[in-house]
């Protein structure tokens, strides 16, 4: 049997980042800290911390990463069922979960806000690129997950959840002075192309589907969502950018779209933990309500 108290020190040192900090938060000594991921580790036989800055799972503490916020989940769950009414309402419970920045920027703190108070959820939002938001469900961070990826990670659950629309927009002017003929192969090679950072290959990918061919066009990274659609508004760059921020944008006059009525649809999807969870089922209840009014 796992001890419950060195999972909860493991998680604690992983999601604060050092041993020290683990210490501060559950209110012990760092030497009590590292006791217990010792004699942790000893029980698993490998190693499951890697020491550095900050502190990473190793790939064998994945699992065990997950198993803990499963437990402290289930535990406050239990907890508040049981404690009697007279003691108050439950705990917070820190909720951690992963979007890409375009959901984020449009539909999914929407359906957070539905959540009812008396769950008493504190959010603990991470943003990544749709490609890659399910590796922090596999690696334990996150319970849950917007994501492009279809397959359930091992333990978790995933549904369908619609397609985000993006259209191809660039500034009036820049659209003008790059792409006087369209969408060519030529301009899409050497204008600039706006992205949100290395991982976002979104834009390459409506290139290849316009061009067939593989484009090294100069980039602009700008990792904010507000900052991206701002830096194409001002002719920076052209970019994918969600339809209802575009079709705004369009009817202002401010920006054109490029690929005149071509749009690129990105499928989402929604994993989480496989648990019996009255939290889980009700983050999902709020976020398939809220992804069926805003995607496709």
């Amino acid at each position: 049997m796992l001890d419950t108290t060195q999972l909860r020190t493991f998680a604690t040192v992983v999601r604060e980042g050092s041993f020290e900090a683990a210490a501060q938060s559950l209110h012990v000594t760092p030497s009590a800290v590292s006791q217990r991921i010792k004699a942790l580790e000893q029980a698993v036989g490998q190693v499951l911390v890697r020491r550095t800055k900050p502190c990473r799972s190793t790939e064998a503490g994945r699992p065990l990463l997950r198993l803990a916020g499963q437990v402290a989940l289930l535990e406050r769950e239990a907890l508040e069922v049981a404690r009697p009414p007279a003691l108050g309402g439950p705990a917070a419970t820190r909720v951690t979960v992963v979007a890409n920045g375009d959901s984020l920027g449009t539909w999914f703190v929407a359906a957070l806000a539905r959540l009812p108070a008396e769950l008493a959820l504190l959010f603990d939002v991470r943003r990544d690129d749709e490609d890659h938001t399910a590796e922090l469900i596999r690696d334990g961070t996150a319970m849950a997950a917007v994501t492009a990826q279809r397959e359930a990670v091992q333990g978790c659950r995933v549904e369908r959840l619609g397609a985000m629309r993006y259209v191809a927009l660039a500034e009036t002017r820049f659209a003008a002075r790059h792409f006087p003929d369209g969408l060519t192969e030529a301009a899409l090679a050497s204008a600039p192309m706006m992205a949100f950072d290395r991982k976002d290959q979104l834009q390459h990918k409506f290139a290849r589907t316009v061009t067939r061919r593989r484009l090294d066009p100069p980039i602009h990274y700008v990792p904010s969502f507000d900052g991206f659609n701002e830096a194409v508004r001002l002719g920076l760059g052209w970019g994918l950018v969600p339809e209802r921020i575009a079709h705004a944008d369009i009817a202002a006059g401010r920006c054109v779209d490029l690929g005149a009525g071509r749009h690129l649809d990105r499928p989402l999807y929604w994993q989480h933990w496989r648990v019996d969870s009255t939290t889980l089922d009700a983050l999902t209840v709020a976020i398939r309500a809220v992804a069926a009014a805003e995607l496709r």
